[in-house]
Formats: structure tokens, sequence, C-alpha cells
């Protein structure tokens, strides 16, 4: 239990100097952009690069990815009717859907899962799934469809090419690419790349942190109701009880099976509020649902810890 709450804590802390610093005005007007955007295009590509490289990509290929992948694919589907039938936007419902299965994987689940379960690996499935899957492929949807809404027809070239221009899709290739053929860069060239890493996680924390001085209570704005109810519902109700289902159909039982669920509880990742921050789509709903489902999924993991443990 006690690696649930150190998870929580530490990201609330660092949500808390951001709050802080907001509130203070010592970053200026811009600072959630400005944070958000050198999380995007700097911070984030290094980390997903020094991650992928070091992953022993074939060693989490199992039954938990199977979950991990079928899980959160649906979660993130299930959001896309509600949105069509409200007439929301395409970016707004890319940013929705994603909230809805992407998990907060890396500074929350890796100290909640290397405590409860004494083993961080735990958590790779969901990593190299939401790394080399999803990440390059919402962002990539976040870059074309407003541009669609706008009016604009890009061409084919360009929507094809657009994962050639997005840095985290880049960064997640070249990660792949060096972890299949072990040809690590030396350490002179990884030193940097793994200091850039190191900045991606706090900025994140600190842009979201900071946009909460200025935020109304989540669902204020009656438009975002229903779209904030449907995405708590998938992240933390909908998304563990599929992955408690689709894990014991696969024969997981015991350890692995809590794991597989606990990793599904995770709330919805603060990544989606630096994209959305990004690529202006979606802002409201990405930071109401980060905040919301991150306040029930502790009592909801405490819950699951105790009926699987």
């Amino acid at each position: 239990m006690n690696g649930v709450v150190d998870g929580f804590v530490v990201i609330g802390v660092v949500i808390a100097v951001g709050y802080l610093v907001g509130r203070l005005g010592v970053l200026g007007p811009s600072a959630t952009q400005v944070l958000s955007r050198t999380a995007f295009f700097v911070a984030s590509p290094a980390l997903l690069f020094t991650t992928l490289a070091r992953a022993d990509v074939g060693a989490v290929f199992s039954e938990d990815l199977v979950v991990t992948a079928v899980t959160s694919s649906l979660a993130c589907l299930l959001y896309v009717p509600v949105a069509l039938l409200r007439k929301r936007p395409g970016g707004e419902t890319t940013v929705g859907a994603m909230a809805s299965g992407y998990v907060n994987a890396g500074n929350l689940g890796l100290p909640i899962v290397t405590y409860v379960f004494g083993d961080a690996t735990v958590v790779a499935p969901v990593l190299l799934f939401q790394l080399a899957v999803l990440t390059p492929l919402f962002t990539t949807l976040l870059d074309v469809l407003p541009e669609r809404a706008g009016g604009a027809r890009p061409s084919a070239l360009r929507t094809l090419s657009a994962p050639l221009r997005n840095p985290i899709a880049v960064a997640t290739g070249c990660g792949l690419l060096v972890s299949a053929t072990d040809l690590v860069p030396p350490k002179p060239v990884m030193a940097p790349i793994e200091l850039l890493a190191d900045l991606a996680v706090p900025a994140m924390l600190l842009a979201f942190g900071i946009s909460l001085q200025t935020a109304s209570r989540p669902g204020s704005e009656p438009e975002t109701v229903p779209l904030l109810a449907t995405v708590v519902v998938l992240k933390n109700i909908v998304h563990p009880v599929l992955a408690l289902l689709l894990g014991s159909l696969l024969g997981l039982e015991g350890q692995r099976l809590l794991a597989v669920v606990v990793c599904a509880a995770l709330p919805s990742a603060q990544n989606v509020f630096g994209y959305a921050v990004r690529f202006d789509q979606g802002v409201v709903l990405a930071r109401d649902a980060v905040l919301t489902t991150t306040l029930l999924s502790m009592p909801l993991m405490f819950g699951i810890v105790a009926l699987l443990a």
C-alpha cells in the first residue's frame, strides 16, 4: 500500500510547486505553454529515445502486453462515439480518447509497481505499448485533424509524412531501432540526451500545476460535463474491469493478474495535458480529466490491491 501513497505524494508535491509558481507569477503568463512545448519538442523525445533504446522489446511480448494493448485501445475507442454524438471537434475527440486509455505509467506507475510488486519491469508492457504505438499515433492525429477541421486539405504526402515531422514519433522510431540492433550510442552522446530526458516529467507536472492556478472547478463548463464523465467512467472503471476480464480469460492469475489490473487502473497521464496544450486542442478537458481521474484512482487502487493481492 505504501507504493500507492508514495507515487501520489511524489507527483502531488511537484504539481503543488507548479501551482505555487503560477500563483507567484515568477515564470510569466506563458509558463504553461513554454514548459509544455519544451517537454514536447525537447525533453519527451529524449525520454522516449533513452527509454526505448534500453528496453528489451522482445522480453515484454507476453499475455500482459496483449491485455495492455487490447484494453487500452478499447478504452480509447469507446470514447469516440460519445464525442461524435455530441459533435465535438476532431482534435478534442483525440484528446478525450487519449485520456480514456493512456495511463500515467511513467511518473506514477513506476513507483507504484516498484513498491507493490518489488519489480519495476511489471509496467514495461504498458510503457512499451504507449510509447511505441499510442504516443506517435495520437500526436500525429493531433497534428493532422485540426488542419482538416479548419478547412485545409493537406495533401496525401503531407498527411503520410506527419510522423516524420513529429519529434515524438521520430524519437520512438530511433529508440526502437537502437533497441533492435543493440547499437547504443557512446556515453558522450547519450549523456546530454539523458540530461534532457530528466526534464520531461518535471516540466509536464509543473506546467499542469501552473495551469491549475487559473483553472475553474472540473466540470464547471456545461459542455464538457458529459465528456469528462465519459472519460472518468472509461478510465477509472471500464479500463481496469476490461483488464481483469481479459487477463482472467488469458489465464493470468495471482501477481500477474493483479499487475495488469493495477496498471489499467492508473489515471490519465499528464502527457495528455501536455499534448493538448502543445496542439491547443481540448485543453480544459485534458486538465479536468487528469485531475479527476488522479484523485479517484488512489482509493480505487487501494481497493484493487486489497481484493486481488
